[in-house]
């Protein structure tokens, strides 16, 4: 994941999370995305970006305003 400098970034939801362990659906579900193309704007902190770590191949991660 590239280094953003803002305060907020906002994540969206690329690809399904059926077929995925369960622990990564929990992941998915924590950070408010249950659809696909649903975006959440959420707070540049290290737990949250731990989280966005764990499943970025099915997320796309933006710098919010």
């Amino acid at each position: 994941m590239q280094s953003l400098n803002s305060k907020k970034i906002k994540v969206t939801l690329l690809r399904s999370h059926a077929g995925r362990s369960e622990s990564q659906k929990r992941t998915l579900i924590s950070l408010g995305l249950k659809r696909i193309g649903e975006s959440r704007v959420l707070p540049n902190l290290n737990p949250i970006l731990g989280q966005v770590n764990k499943v970025i191949q099915w997320v796309k991660v933006e710098a919010a305003e």
